[in-house]
């Protein structure tokens, strides 16, 4: 398992995946795949600039050669929420689980983060029910500490998402 950040060479394998993503777990993303199909090229590509205090920076784990998964990290510009950091994006298909690479995302990105100057927490949410996706984040440090009921619109149906966070910088912090 080789898990590096992804460049703008990596665009079109990066799009192919997330559309994937989008199509077939059409609760666990804010985004459709209508929207993102529409997209061009350059926006993947931009999505995946290089530049070191870029501020968002995907991730991808690779299986010989192949994209095998990805997670995203977006950074807080704002003066007053420079502290946060969001995990977005997520996504292994089927046919890469249970072989640990998305645990590997998601510790690789927690290192990112943390490599970040000033950043001391990264948030995230996932969909109320995807009980596998919400045991990895726990598993990696990631607390509960709300839902926002009827988040996402999936087709007729809405879906809650739970919001989570990873204390990676405050010292005997806890939700009190």
């Amino acid at each position: 398992m080789l898990i590096e950040q992804l460049r703008p060479a990596h665009a079109h394998d990066y799009r192919a995946l997330m559309l994937e993503a989008y199509a077939l777990h059409p609760d666990a993303f804010t985004s459709s795949v209508a929207e993102r199909a529409a997209l061009p090229l350059s926006w993947w590509q931009a999505r995946l600039s290089e530049e070191a205090l870029a501020a968002e920076r995907v991730l991808g784990v690779f299986q010989d050669d192949r994209l095998a998964g990805v997670a995203g990290l977006s950074f807080e510009t704002r003066e007053k929420l420079r502290h946060k950091a969001t995990l977005f994006g997520m996504y292994v298909p089927a046919r890469c689980r249970q072989q640990g690479l998305g645990r590997g995302l998601v510790q690789a990105v927690l290192a990112q983060a943390g490599a970040r100057p000033g950043v001391r927490l990264v948030q995230l949410t996932v969909t109320q029910g995807n009980d596998a996706a919400r045991a990895l984040y726990e598993s990696c440090g990631f607390v509960a500490y709300g839902v926002e009921p009827f988040a996402v619109a999936a087709g007729p149906a809405y879906v809650s998402k739970i919001h989570m966070w990873c204390n990676i910088g405050f010292p005997d912090a806890s939700l009190s």
